[in-house]
């Protein structure tokens, strides 16, 4: 009988040997992300931002080079020293996190403020909510943000519609769920998705993606002090990619206004995340081209995004191209250029441009196909500019 089912399985599902396949290779798709122009390698370089200079705490302090996760790590501490009711709870939190990001913080705040959860995403986030409904402030972790869809109908259903519900009178604007996002180039189908558009669809939540370590720890304040839940989203590959000399201070950035890292005049290039250090790669091989200079906005809070700061650039340069990592339809971009081609229409040169992931399942020997490179948003740039 036993030989019989062999049999069967044998006949009817083939073997796959992914291992024994060589990966293919993509084409310009990998870049040195500590290259980024806008990335600041200096303390002095850190403390010019506009942003952080305006803070007096920050801009006489001093600065630490740290990646991501470390960023991540120093805003979380920040935020449990200075607020008592501030937990911080998931999976395997407790010993540092998958990707090290709480390491030292149980050790340092307690049991009873940092702990682990069963694997369970449903209960991270209805236990998130019930004791953000408290007037207090609960910073949940989803280790994958491919594995948050079990609890979905806690974030849209309780967390985004709690404050309505309530007529104000209760909220749970204390939440903020962090996740990891995107891809590394292996994660294949359950650790490689882009699901922030899932999220922007919901009213009454916010939706946040930084692009580096500053941003990270200025953002991820930010959101767990906001008075709404906050969806924020770290792109995995940045947590150890992504350098910069990051001010030892608390400090807060805003999370509804982007911001034009680099400014242009030819092209406004409009992203969030992963995909604004292949932008900027990619407006740096159009410069050398094409003689063309384009202007990149980072978008930071994907909703709800700063429509003036992208109209005003639009209307400056007549051109637009948006990119993300996440599938193209019904994306964010469908969302931007959607608007940008309603309220900026008699600016336009050009039809808005979008560079986006294929819309398809992520697959393990083919990602790097599927994920928007330099090649890609180059050629968007130039049929922009040659439309």
């Amino acid at each position: 009988m036993l030989s019989q089912l062999r049999s069967v399985v044998a006949t009817r599902i083939p073997r796959r040997l992914y291992s024994s396949l060589a990966i293919p290779q993509a084409s310009p798709n990998h870049i040195s992300f500590s290259d980024a122009g806008f990335l600041s390698q200096s303390s002095a370089q850190t403390l010019r931002s506009q942003e952080l200079a305006a803070q007096p705490n920050v801009a006489d302090g001093t600065t630490k080079s740290m990646n991501l996760f470390q960023a991540i790590n120093d805003a979380l501490r920040i935020a449990l020293e200075t607020d008592d009711s501030a937990i911080f709870f998931g999976e395997d939190v407790a010993f540092g996190g998958v990707f090290r990001c709480s390491m030292g913080l149980q050790e340092h705040f307690g049991q009873d403020r940092v702990f682990n959860t069963p694997l369970c995403e449903q209960g991270i986030l209805g236990f998130g909510v019930g004791y953000a409904a408290m007037d207090a402030t609960a910073i949940a972790e989803i280790q994958f943000a491919d594995y948050v869809f079990p609890a979905f109908d806690q974030i849209v259903n309780e967390a985004a519609k709690y404050r309505y519900r309530g007529a104000s009178e209760f909220n749970a604007g204390g939440l903020t769920v962090r996740m990891p996002t995107g891809a590394v180039g292996h994660g294949a189908l359950y650790h490689s998705q882009s699901g922030e558009a899932y999220f922007a669809h919901c009213p009454g939540i916010k939706v946040v993606i930084p692009r580096s370590p500053i941003q990270a720890k200025g953002l991820l304040l930010a959101s767990i002090r906001a008075r709404d839940p906050v969806i924020f989203m770290e792109p995995k590959i940045l947590y150890r990619a992504s350098v910069e000399h990051v001010p030892l201070e608390d400090y807060e950035l805003p999370l509804d206004k982007a911001e034009v890292i680099k400014p242009g005049s030819d092209v406004t290039l409009i992203g969030y995340g992963t995909q604004l250090y292949y932008m900027e790669a990619a407006a740096r091989l159009a410069k050398e081209e094409l003689g063309v200079d384009c202007e990149i906005i980072d978008l930071r809070t994907i909703s709800p995004w700063d429509r003036e700061t992208v109209f005003e650039s639009v209307r400056k340069t007549g051109r637009a191209v948006v990119s993300h990592e996440a599938p193209r339809t019904n994306g964010i971009a469908a969302e931007v250029a959607a608007e940008i081609q309603s309220e900026c229409f008699l600016s336009l040169e050009a039809p808005v441009q979008r560079v986006t992931g294929w819309d398809t399942h992520v697959p393990l020997m083919y990602e790097s196909f599927v994920i928007p490179d330099v090649t890609r948003n180059f050629h968007a740039i130039k049929k922009a500019i040659e439309y």
